[in-house]
């Protein structure tokens, strides 16, 4: 499938988040809808990005939109995480271990290591520093550690109003731009 844009109607695909099973993503959507597509669960910044959602998510709420994040990660991964780190997010984590939406919505992963980390390597190290001081370390890998993460923004109709492929793993917009968007 060639990638989605501005325009396109969002395929309505089937998944599992962490606690449910077989949920299509028309039955979930419901005024705007972000999908932030991220890499797995045990991924340091990853799990970062989560908590700076979570952290605002009363934002997004007030904005009319909910935030559904994609994942290569399995239901138990994200179950024994949140157990783990006795977690609570406010949204759900659709879990793709076969990566069959990853392909669905053509989101390739990196070449290497260098194209994943992007052409400033002080940004992922800004970006690491912060998830560390903010008590987050590595956890499990899954799925294929050069996937490149991307972002749709979709209206109550699966219109894709913002679609975004990012070019590296910090080349995503910040969740202030994100609610500046909705």
């Amino acid at each position: 499938m060639p990638r989605i844009n501005v325009g396109d109607k969002m395929p309505n695909f089937t998944f599992n988040t962490g606690y449910r099973t077989n949920v299509s993503l028309d039955s979930v959507l419901k005024g705007k809808t972000v999908i932030w597509v991220l890499r797995y669960i045990g991924c340091t910044v990853c799990r970062y990005d989560c908590k700076l959602i979570a952290d605002r998510y009363q934002e997004f709420q007030a904005k009319g939109a909910q935030v559904l994040v994609l994942m290569q990660s399995d239901q138990a991964h994200v179950q024994e995480n949140m157990k783990a780190t006795n977690s609570w997010l406010p949204f759900e984590i659709i879990c793709d271990p076969e990566m069959a939406i990853y392909k669905a919505l053509d989101i390739k992963p990196a070449k290497d290591m260098q194209e994943l980390g992007g052409p400033d390597p002080e940004a992922l190290k800004t970006k690491g520093a912060a998830a560390k001081a903010a008590g987050f370390s590595h956890g499990d890998y899954e799925g294929d550690e050069l996937q490149l993460p991307a972002m749709f923004i979709l209206d109550e109709n699966g219109v894709v109003t913002y679609a975004h492929y990012a070019t590296n793993i910090v080349d995503m917009p910040k969740v202030d731009d994100v609610l500046a968007m909705l």
